[in-house]
């Protein structure tokens, strides 16, 4: 199992970036940057690649709709090339709110548009020429307003022809089409021991359409992390994240973190965190969320305790546990962590 975390993007990036970097020594496998309407997440991957040496970095996630296949299969090449091929594309369809409210877009096709996407990519990092039709058509034909476009193929040469693609998936249809397609799986507010009941059947179907040549999948997943007798209070950090997503992130029907509450056996809480968050009663939506919802998505408590959730994870198929240090030892509890994996 390998260790990474997700880079806190609401603040200084510079300043977290710098932060990530230097936990490489300690061990730190991946960082992953979140991209959502703020910095965008290529920016700083480019200034990761320059501080670093070792550890991989990955986008969580770059979206479907507002870059085109060709561009996302660029940027991926480009991050390739400048960390000596460390990169790794997370890609995802994001949510109606973010693609239609912040890049104008209208949110369709998203399973259509994630499989052609990841096709292209992969077609383009081995230099073919592309000369494809579907939802994007590459060239542009004149019966949709081309004139001087012909096939191309990539002028660069990319450091790998095949960069590891993860698609970030809630739903079943769409974690079904991961399991089939991605090398590597980004869910969220994964919790271990309900995992199966909920995504199981999905996985199961993707995986009997899975190329052999892609080996396994890989599973990204994990939380806040804190290590000591008075950790578990940190879990409560978790809480404002946790109301956001189930809460804010899609109104009554279209969000798909509040569908998970919900499939997990949170109904009832999971409709009053979304009642207050979208009343703007945010504090009243954090304290809403379930304790037991906030312990099962994040590595908080004493040591022992903590290496039991960590082998949750394990156990539930995650292969790149994903931590959040809390506290003001970050590299001693990836140290930590690390020895254990």
């Amino acid at each position: 199992m390998e260790l990474s975390m997700l880079l806190d993007y609401a603040g200084d990036p510079r300043r977290a970036a710098d932060e990530a970097a230097a936990l490489e020594s300690a061990g730190l496998d991946a960082v992953w940057v979140a991209e959502a309407w703020g910095f965008d997440s290529p920016t700083i991957m480019g200034y990761l690649a320059a501080r670093t040496e070792r550890m991989k970095i990955g986008s969580a996630i770059v979206n479907v709709y507002s870059r085109t296949p060709a561009l996302i299969a660029q940027t991926a090449a480009g991050l390739d090339a400048m960390s000596g091929g460390r990169a790794l594309l997370g890609l995802g369809a994001s949510g109606p709110q973010v693609i239609e409210g912040w890049h104008g877009k209208p949110y369709d096709k998203p399973l259509g548009r994630t499989r052609e996407t990841v096709e292209l990519c992969r077609r383009i990092w081995r230099r073919e020429t592309i000369d494809h039709h579907g939802i994007t058509d590459m060239p542009l034909p004149p019966e949709r307003g081309g004139r001087h476009g012909k096939p191309l193929k990539i002028l660069t040469r990319p450091v790998r022809d095949r960069i590891p693609v993860y698609i970030a998936s809630l739903g079943p249809a769409n974690v079904a089409l991961t399991a089939e397609i991605a090398d590597g799986w980004l869910p969220t507010l994964f919790i271990p021991e309900k995992a199966r009941a909920v995504w199981g059947s999905a996985l199961a179907e993707g995986t009997a359409k899975r190329p052999a040549e892609l080996g396994p999948l890989q599973t990204v997943a994990g939380g806040l992390l804190a290590i000591g007798e008075d950790a578990a209070s940190a879990r409560d950090l978790a809480r404002p994240q946790i109301a956001l997503y189930v809460g804010g992130m899609g109104a009554p029907g279209r969000n798909f973190y509040n569908d998970l509450a919900v499939a997990y056996g949170y109904e009832e809480e999971a409709r009053k965190i979304q009642e207050l968050y979208l009343s703007g009663r945010k504090r009243d939506a954090a304290a809403a969320v379930p304790d037991e919802l906030c312990e099962l998505t994040t590595l908080c408590g004493p040591e022992g305790y903590v290496r039991e959730r960590v082998e949750a994870f394990r156990e539930a198929g995650v292969t790149m546990l994903n931590v959040t240090p809390v506290g003001p030892e970050p590299a001693r509890l990836i140290e930590t962590v690390k020895s254990w994996l």
